[in-house]
């Protein structure tokens, strides 16, 4: 498979969306419920109370809605909103936060480490290693004004980052990728790549190495890939994966030539580990039109050059697109379409409502 040729520094993510998930490992010089916990005490207590609840930082990790607390309080959504607001002021506006400026520049760091604009999810996974921690974490990034959480949108996972500028050019570079990508074909992670590095010309090199890339990528939700770490748009064939056909596909391809049926569901199960009985695999082959029967419970894929029909039709396609031939030419080219014994070949070519020979020796159709 291709790899990058443009200057992309290596990194140890693997799989499809290897980038989507951080492989640093989140290093601190404070304890998050350490910090929270005298963040906290700067609150008035009904603010605290509201905070505790809504970013589930007590015992209990559930966040709560606005309506939940309202609900428990007697009081309204808006009542509640405005107090969880005041009760972030108010910590923010205390000496206690003023001191904590260091620590928070430590997360800052982190998340420039990971790219400066990180999906959320990925970005409390690796700052949080459970419920608890990441609601912790939650909380400190909406405490201070350095860190900016943008809404999930139809083109974009939420996020998180820390350079507005970077942001925007990734937003855009992503957009430009998706325009440029063919609809139904799909790219080598390689060539995905340097594409994608076309766009970011704009962008501190620093950031440049594959496992950066691979994050900024996952923030798309037009663009993905499968498991052969192939990548296009997601509503491509052979990106959305939905179910046998397309896994076996995709083991079909993989394996780069022609197989039996029952090799194929051998395959599913085996490199994509996903539960494929063999007679339910048959049944998805014959139905769908990306592949083609090309012997006895063989299958190879249509893109491959490999057309549908039965061993009369390959015979009549060959001799009209090369005219008369001779027999052993005849069985060459036929064999070249189909895994069939020389006789299955002869048979067919010698049935005189199809083929006729004529007085040189060579075959043409009726």
């Amino acid at each position: 498979m291709k790899r990058s040729t443009k200057t992309v520094q290596k990194s140890a993510g693997k799989g499809s969306r290897a980038g989507a998930r951080s492989s640093a490992a989140a290093s601190f010089s404070f304890d998050s419920a350490t910090f929270v916990k005298r963040l906290l005490v700067a609150a008035p207590e009904r603010a605290r109370e509201v905070l505790v609840r809504r970013f589930g930082l007590g015992t209990n990790p559930e966040r709560e809605t606005l309506e939940a607390i309202g609900d428990h309080s007697h009081i309204t959504r808006e009542r509640v909103r405005q107090i969880e607001a005041a009760g972030l002021d108010s910590i923010r506006a205390s000496k206690i936060f003023k001191e904590s400026a260091p620590l928070f520049e430590e997360i800052a760091t982190f998340i420039e480490k990971l790219g400066a604009i990180v999906p959320e999810d990925a970005l409390l996974s690796a700052l949080g290693k459970d419920e608890k921690s990441r609601n912790r974490f939650r909380f400190l990034l909406v405490l201070d004004s350095s860190f900016f959480r943008e809404r999930e949108t139809n083109d974009f996972l939420a996020r998180w980052h820390v350079d507005m500028k970077t942001a925007t050019a990734i937003h855009n570079a992503l957009s430009r990728l998706y325009t440029s990508l063919p609809d139904d074909d799909v790219l080598s992670e390689g060539e995905l790549l340097d594409r994608f590095l076309d766009e970011l010309k704009e962008v501190n090199d620093a950031y440049k190495n594959e496992e950066v890339l691979k994050r900024w990528l996952s923030l798309s939700k037009h663009i993905g890939s499968n498991p052969l770490a192939e990548w296009g748009r997601v509503t491509s064939p052979a990106i959305r994966i939905k179910g046998i056909r397309d896994y076996a596909y995709l083991a079909i391809k993989r394996h780069g030539s022609p197989m039996h049926f029952s090799e194929v569901a051998k395959a599913i199960s085996n490199v994509f580990t996903k539960k494929a009985h063999v007679a339910t695999t048959h049944n998805e082959l014959i139905k769908d039109s990306r592949f083609v029967l090309v012997g006895r419970g063989l299958y190879a894929l249509a893109e491959w050059g490999y057309k549908p029909g039965v061993v009369r039709d390959i015979i009549k396609d060959v001799i009209e697109k090369s005219g008369p031939l001779t027999k052993d030419a005849v069985i060459k080219q036929v064999k070249e379409a189909r895994f069939v014994k020389d006789n299955t070949i002869l048979v067919n070519l010698n049935d005189a409502r199809y083929f006729k020979r004529m007085k040189d020796g060579r075959y043409a159709a009726v």
